[in-house]
């Protein structure tokens, strides 16, 4: 297997990664606001993860293909490979990651993600800003 392949398959993981940080940190979140966790309330957590939803939402706004995407691709194509006829772990990963809908399923689904993001931020707020209000 070349170089190109499997450097391609860990660009694949990390995406994955990816998205699991933010679907995960989302539910985090809120299940550590109910239960009074600190953890989730670290501000460069929530900084992280506001700004990692806020790109996937503005991609997708402006018709943009992900960074990750694109690379991958890349990186299979100079590896010989068509994109999507690859490996067990970018299989596997590519069918729960990609998805054959229209563009506004993801336009919204993206959009309304990221309006939880946001309404987390004031339910669940960050610590370590003297000027917010303190957390409920």
């Amino acid at each position: 297997m070349s170089s190109y392949i499997i450097a391609a398959d860990a660009l694949l993981v990390v995406h994955a990664l990816f998205v699991l940080f933010v679907t995960a940190g989302l539910l985090l979140i809120a299940t550590g606001g109910l239960r009074g966790w600190s953890w989730v309330r670290n501000p460069y957590f929530r900084w992280a993860h506001l700004l990692v939803i806020a790109v996937v939402v503005l991609q997708s706004w402006f018709g943009l293909i992900c960074p990750l995407t694109i690379w991958e691709m890349q990186l299979r194509e100079l590896g010989g490979q068509e994109t999507y006829q690859t490996s067990f772990t970018s299989y596997w990963l590519g069918r729960l990651l990609y998805y054959n809908f229209p563009n506004w399923v993801f336009i919204l689904s993206y959009s309304c993600f990221g309006a939880l993001v946001l309404a987390c931020w004031w339910w669940v707020r960050p610590v370590g800003n003297k000027n917010q209000p303190p957390a409920v």
